[in-house]
């Protein structure tokens, strides 16, 4: 089993883009499973986990309510906002400057075989991370993510979680909001749940965080739950 993944950061990628890349990734992985048995080969399987940061865009996941985006086609162009229906799961959700986007294409067939378990460990880096920050944030019972004062009237979501997997390889994966305009969740009903908020860590902590020092501290504890290996 191969645990190296190789890190990309792409920096600020448009949506589509970083998308088509990502789906390159993840047919190469499959084209390769698929030869091996087809004809009984065991070629190891490669790994990679992109960072990038989204121009302002919406994107519905493919379970997802288009009632959700409250926005109509005219309003966006006028906000200068694109629109996605992707195959990832979830609803809606908004990707935007200063928010940390993480795409994990991982053969998970070189980990554990189990996405339940494999989304616990992409919130789990989540929750240390905001640890590290003096943040005790938590899981929601049956609500993907990341959140702020569970099971209060004061919820609010900080990182948002939505991926899509076959063949035991996965891609899509979180967008934590960390310096990122919040304004912008105002225009949708994020991840399709009524009546909570959305929060940042800048609003969290009254201050703006260094996104890079906050990619080191994710990939720390990525690397450390999934016993991986980073490699640049």
């Amino acid at each position: 089993m191969n645990k190296k993944v190789q890190l990309q950061d792409l920096g600020s990628i448009a949506y589509k883009e970083a998308w088509d890349y990502q789906d390159k990734l993840f047919q190469s992985i499959i084209d390769v499973k698929i030869n091996n048995r087809k004809k009984g080969l065991e070629q190891s399987t490669s790994n990679y986990f992109l960072f990038v940061e989204h121009p302002p865009v919406y994107t519905l996941g493919k379970s997802g309510n288009l009632n959700n985006l409250l926005l109509s086609e005219i309003e966006l162009k006028a906000k200068d906002v694109t629109f996605y229906k992707s195959n990832r799961g979830g609803d809606i959700t908004f990707h935007g400057p200063g928010q940390i986007v993480g795409y994990p294409i991982f053969d998970l067939e070189n980990f554990f075989t189990d996405i339940h378990k494999y989304l616990r460990y992409l919130e789990e880096a989540i929750l240390l991370t905001l640890s590290d920050y003096g943040l005790k944030a938590a899981r929601s019972p049956g609500e993907t993510g990341v959140w702020f004062d569970v099971g209060t009237p004061f919820a609010r979501k900080i990182c948002a979680l939505g991926v899509r997997s076959s063949r035991w390889v996965s891609m899509h994966g979180f967008a934590l909001n960390v310096n990122v305009d919040l304004g912008y969740f105002d225009h949708i009903i994020p991840c399709g749940i009524q009546g909570k908020a959305v929060t940042s860590m800048q609003a969290e902590l009254g201050k703006k965080i260094p996104e890079m020092e906050v990619k080191e501290k994710i990939t720390q504890h990525l690397a450390d739950l999934f016993a991986l290996e980073f490699i640049v």
